[in-house]
């Protein structure tokens, strides 16, 4: 177990001119792919790295020979046209909703690897010449590899097509949530699970209660003791599914149970299913007569995990430094579950 995470590249950003493609495509090239480009691309979309463009090209010709190259579908959010390559990156950042930190940039001109570098800092950056050694580098490797890793693109074209229609919608929030037909899976934790479980831990750094990751064997071991449980959180709607994206570790004793971590996946939050994944838990503790108490430790960037706790009836029993330590009080639990979600328990689904 460790209180830190060093962070995987979540996207690759590539730009296209002798770089993605041979040539410049104003100047008549782009016909054919670099060297290795192609395998790059189709390896780490198999590890669940998301791809996508910062070019200076035109937006409909570049599509147009992305096609032709049958390449297009691997690219979420590409930015194509005739400004800044920083401010490509931005748009990027922002329309996937990921960490600075996670992304990664690929071009043949060192001037645009350094105005890149100089907005962002933590972007890592790479020469085109890099290609065929970008999949055998660590911060391209995830710790594991999971059924999810490889639908990641799917899920997020999904996201993107929601927030979409979200922001066209013309009705009330509420009325969109509801539109959305949600079904929200919570289930006592598998070994089968722990691959998935163990990647969101490490990758949803920002909405991770404590700041704490457990490795596979750390997860495995609480499956396994009877004095922990293990849960994980699953969602889909009309659009497809989420995949697993929420994780719960309860520390359990004959009067009391306290949740040592909880997880969500920053894809998930606005649909208020976290105060849900926690009113579960505390609906559950309530029939079991136990007490319910939860730590949290302020990361400086997971501020929403304890606006979910409060949200979802935890108050504050104790604080000190930047460890707190959250109650439900028994008296005060009123928690109803939204009426535009489905929701489907299983707990000790794996005996």
């Amino acid at each position: 177990m460790s209180t830190t995470a060093k962070s995987k590249v979540k996207c690759l950003i590539w730009d296209l001119d002798e770089t993605l493609w041979e040539g410049t495509l104003s100047e008549g090239g782009g016909h054919v792919l670099c060297s290795g480009v192609l395998d790059t691309i189709v390896e780490l979309d198999r590890r669940g790295v998301l791809h996508s463009i910062a070019s200076r090209n035109s937006y409909d010709i570049a599509i147009q020979r992305l096609r032709e190259l049958g390449v297009d579908e691997y690219f979420l959010v590409p930015q194509i046209g005739w400004f800044d390559k920083a401010e490509m990156v931005a748009r990027i950042q922002r329309d996937l909703n990921i960490g600075v930190d996670s992304l990664a940039f690929i071009d043949d001109q060192s001037f645009e690897r350094d105005a890149v570098r100089r907005r962002f800092p933590d972007v890592r950056t790479y020469s085109a010449e890099q290609v065929t050694e970008i999949t055998s580098l660590a911060e391209f490797a995830p710790e594991v590899l999971t059924s999810d890793s490889g639908r990641r693109r799917e899920f997020y074209r999904a996201a993107l097509k929601r927030h979409t229609d979200e922001t066209e919608f013309g009705g009330t929030d509420k009325e969109f949530l509801e539109s959305l037909k949600m079904r929200f899976l919570v289930r006592e934790a598998c070994v089968e699970d722990l691959g998935r479980a163990e990647e969101l831990v490490v990758r949803a750094n920002q909405l991770n209660s404590t700041g704490v990751t457990y490795s596979f064997d750390d997860l495995h071991a609480m499956v396994e003791s009877s004095e922990n449980i293990v849960l994980v959180a699953e969602l889909e709607d009309r659009y497809g599914s989420y995949g697993q994206i929420g994780i719960a570790v309860i520390e359990v004793g004959a009067a009391e149970w306290t949740i040592m971590l909880f997880l969500m996946s920053c894809r998930v939050m606005s649909r208020g299913v976290g105060s849900l994944f926690l009113g579960l838990i505390a609906e559950r503790a309530a029939l079991k007569g136990v007490r319910l108490q939860a730590r949290f430790r302020d990361t400086g960037r997971n501020r929403p995990m304890y606006v979910t706790y409060r949200l979802a009836g935890f108050t504050e029993a104790s604080s000190l430094d930047d460890r707190t330590q959250l109650m439900m009080l028994s008296e005060g639990f009123q928690y109803s579950k939204p009426a535009y979600v489905e929701v489907i328990e299983e707990w000790s689904n794996c005996e």
